[in-house]
């Protein structure tokens, strides 16, 4: 077949790089397709000031500068109007084969700045949808919006199948996150503690309330003293970071729970950890629990409607925890691992597998069959 002289071109619009598994994912989006023979934008309401991911140094960085509250529901809809024009204006002088909206809204925004354009437009959903709680606004217009675009690219089954009963008339694809292998170093790096002989228990994610780091912090507190070799580290930083920290004071655990906030040396803390928890509420595909199974290490995590299951074989190379912010059965689980030293290696065995069922060029085939390119663009 005689190789495309065109260069594909690829959009992809996201309101910010700032720290999450979508900014993550188009981050390396990114910079896949710009080493395998593609044009690529990124494109964010937000300036590079808010950046928690680099990009390759090919990949071209494009501020709209539209980022802000919008304060009513008539500010909203003339600041969204607004956005829609300067990626209109930037589709038209740009002419992308592609354009890929991250997440919900910058998705629902492309599609309606490429309308009558020739371009491909494709939609992700992030977030289990049930657990978004968009305004009806934007609910409406995803109902609208979604079934003109090239293809809507799901995380999970879970979410295909609630878009199937309400979004119809999709084009839906199911691809999960790519786990990084191995992990880069960045600012800031902060070594971590020596064990000295202890035990580690390692979660890692932003300090919000969806990621259940209160119901994990009950659970350690009922652990704890029958574990008393165990500590228990809380990487990221967020919105609790000052109730967490109070919930670990008041439970006397100050000296056995450390949480030294956003690290960008994440790997030497998988390394320097034994068991893994992931005690969120709510999922969309977890990055640090692929990161963490792909450094060998065992988890534990709630069984949420969505994510975790679709990572972890339970009794394979994990644990899933029902029913989902019940901290005492978490407990339970988490004290069964910890106190058996052969359950956790068996588990850690086929953790790593992870590098394989989540590998990047697996995960990129999948994104090339949703482009449509991959022929027209010679074995890439």
């Amino acid at each position: 077949m005689k190789r495309s002289l065109v260069q594909p071109h690829l959009i992809i619009v996201i309101h910010s790089l700032g720290g999450g598994g979508a900014e993550r994912v188009a981050a390396d989006l990114a910079g896949y397709w710009v080493q395998h023979g593609f044009k690529v934008t990124l494109v964010t309401q937000t300036d590079p000031s808010t950046d928690a991911y680099t990009l390759h140094p090919r990949v071209v960085r494009c501020v709209l500068g539209t980022a802000g509250p919008s304060g009513s529901r008539v500010g909203g809809a003339l600041s969204n109007a607004w956005r829609i024009a300067r990626l209109r204006r930037l589709f038209k002088r740009e002419r992308p084969t592609l354009i890929l909206g991250m997440m919900t809204t910058s998705s629902v925004l492309s599609i309606l700045a490429a309308r009558g354009l020739r371009c491909r437009v494709i939609a992700t959903e992030h977030t289990h949808p049930p657990s978004q709680g968009l305004s009806p606004a934007w609910e409406r217009l995803r109902r609208w919006a979604y079934p003109k675009a090239h293809a809507v690219v799901a995380l999970t089954t879970d979410t295909e199948t609630w878009l199937t009963r309400n979004v119809p008339g999709c084009r839906l694809a199911v691809i999960p996150n790519a786990v990084r292998w191995p992990l880069a170093v960045v600012d800031p790096v902060i070594d971590p503690p020596s064990r000295n002989g202890r035990f580690r228990l390692l979660a890692v994610g932003r300090l919000h309330a969806q990621k259940g780091f209160d119901l994990l912090i009950q659970a350690f507190a009922e652990i704890a003293p029958f574990l008393p070799l165990w500590d228990m580290v809380i990487l990221g930083e967020g919105p609790e970071r000052e109730a967490l920290q109070a919930a670990i004071d008041s439970a006397g655990l100050g000296e056995r729970i450390l949480m030294p906030g956003r690290v960008g040396n994440v790997a030497d803390w998988y390394q320097a950890a034994d068991l893994y928890v992931l005690s969120s509420r709510v999922e969309g595909l977890s990055n640090t629990l692929l990161e963490a199974m792909a450094s060998g290490l065992p988890a534990v995590a709630f069984d949420c409607e969505t994510g975790p299951r679709a990572i972890i074989r339970d009794g394979i190379d994990g644990v899933l925890v029902r029913p989902v912010e019940d901290p005492e059965v978490l407990a339970a689980h988490l004290s069964h691992i910890m106190a058996h030293p052969d359950k956790r290696a068996a588990l850690a065995r086929r953790a790593t597998d992870v590098r394989d069922r989540f590998s990047m060029p697996r995960i990129m085939a999948m994104w090339g069959q949703v482009f449509g390119l991959e022929r027209r663009n010679g074995d890439r």
